[in-house]
């Protein structure tokens, strides 16, 4: 099927050439793009024609790092205060609680939420798998959503008795660990490009996880040839674990492991010092910036002004629901650009450069190569803003700006691969209100269980 969507107030095709177009057009056959154009070209045919008049239209946006199952636990009284060691430890507790059925609605929860922000792409970082829960909760939650998912085999294996941060019970044994990742590769992995679901190999952190299961890991996931995650220098707590328990800086620790490269990315980096943002660059080794929950949470500003100019990839990720206790991802990236402003001045960092991280930056961490930007052979993964409410009245003189400078709106279209997933603001795969209700009420069945 044909779409073409066009007359959009602005057209913000991050392509190469990082083009604006007012009035443009995007023709889309079937999962990809086939045309850009400017408003003094023909329009094309096509089976349906959006009209997007009074729209900011943009490629969708990409989610790096998340944690979807903690949708379940916002604003949980206890750790509302905490860094992250203290706010793990609350945590802890009621997680060990999770069953299947939670983790796949907080999924379609956390994924529905990011794809009203503009979110197309997202990673979810699952590292804790209670009472018979696997990966597939999650990654049927994307299917049924339609989001382009990215889904992160997580795990813990150094409890408390072992000198870790997590409690015995919610950690698994090494070999199990690594035999479920290979199967999770085996069975779902998709390389192709367009591809709607990819694997990566994702040990927690180096409070939770052995040496030995971080170099067998990515020797695993090389031998397959599918990404590498974990979390890394988050705060100062973090900083101090890594030299007493294994004698090393983070991105010593991560490189004598084999944990650095193109083929891998880390969470937060708040505390990369200069010489591991050279390391970084050197190496192609991404960031996800979580610029939100590194605020809540107190861990400090991540570098990112100097790390974009050393060459860092970098892409945002709004971390998991109960340490940003939000999930919208243009939200995350006004925030990427104030924090940086806060951090390094004025013009450390400007809207188009905040909404490049969130596209192109993105899809560079992620590894991939079709989404990011439109422009013909790519993914069609395009959303549109309306600007003409009230929100965005007096900020049309640089509307993609208004974007990022104003009060962050909800998409009011938002195509994956091709298929109309949000139509109008009305989310078209699932029925929002039940899905809510549902997720409500276990959100309390897991507190009540937590509880007793």
């Amino acid at each position: 099927m044909k779409r073409l969507l066009k007359n959009a107030t602005l057209l913000a095709t991050m392509d190469d050439a990082r083009r604006e177009l007012s009035g443009g057009f995007v023709l889309i056959d079937g999962p990809g793009i086939v045309a850009v154009g400017t408003k003094n070209e023909p329009l094309p045919e096509a089976d349906e024609v959006i009209d997007l008049a009074g729209h900011v239209v943009l490629p969708g946006l990409v989610n790096t790092h998340h944690h979807m199952v903690q949708s379940l636990t916002r604003a949980t009284p206890a750790g509302q205060d905490a860094e992250l060691f203290g706010w793990l430890k609350a945590h802890y507790p009621i997680w060990a609680n999770l069953t299947p059925e939670m983790i796949h609605v907080s999924a379609k929860t956390a994924m529905s939420e990011l794809v009203l922000s503009g979110c197309t792409t997202s990673s979810d970082h699952l590292y804790i798998y209670p009472n018979g829960a696997r990966l597939e909760e999650a990654i049927e939650a994307a299917r049924e959503v339609g989001i382009r998912f990215h889904a992160a085999r997580g795990a813990m294996s150094v409890g408390e008795s072992k000198g870790g941060l997590p409690p015995d019970r919610v950690v698994e044994e090494e070999p199990a660990i690594l035999k479920e990742m290979q199967r999770l590769v085996e069975t779902w992995h998709d390389p192709k490009r367009f591809a709607m679901l990819r694997i990566v190999i994702a040990p927690c952190s180096p409070f939770t996880v052995s040496e030995d299961l971080m170099r067998e890991s990515a020797k695993l996931a090389r031998a397959y040839g599918v990404s590498m995650h974990t979390h890394l220098a988050e705060n100062d707590n973090d900083i101090a674990y890594s030299l007493e328990m294994f004698g090393k800086e983070p991105v010593d620790y991560a490189e004598s492991l084999g944990w650095l490269g193109p083929d891998v990315w880390h969470a937060h980096c708040v505390k990369l010092d200069n010489r591991a943002i050279r390391i970084f660059a050197d190496t192609g080794t991404g960031v996800a910036h979580c610029p939100c929950s590194n605020m809540r949470l107190a861990s400090g500003i991540a570098p990112v002004r100097g790390m974009r100019d050393a060459g860092v990839p970098v892409g945002l990720g709004v971390d998991g629901s109960a340490s940003a206790d939000a999930g919208h991802l243009l939200a995350e990236a006004r925030q990427c650009m104030l924090l940086q402003r806060v951090g390094f001045g004025p013009a450390a960092m400007g809207a188009r450069e905040a909404l490049e991280i969130a596209t192109r930056g993105g899809a560079r961490v992620l590894g991939r190569d079709d989404i990011g930007q439109i422009a013909p052979g790519m993914a069609a993964d395009i959303v549109a803003f309306d600007i003409r409410g009230l929100d965005f009245a007096g900020a049309q003189a640089d509307p993609l700006a208004a974007l990022v400078f104003c009060t962050p709106p909800k998409v009011s279209w938002s195509l994956i691969n091709g298929r109309v997933v949000v139509r109008e603001g009305m989310l078209t795969t699932l029925d929002l209100p039940m899905q809510v209700e549902r997720h409500n009420r276990l959100a309390a069945e897991l507190m009540t269980k937590s509880l007793g």
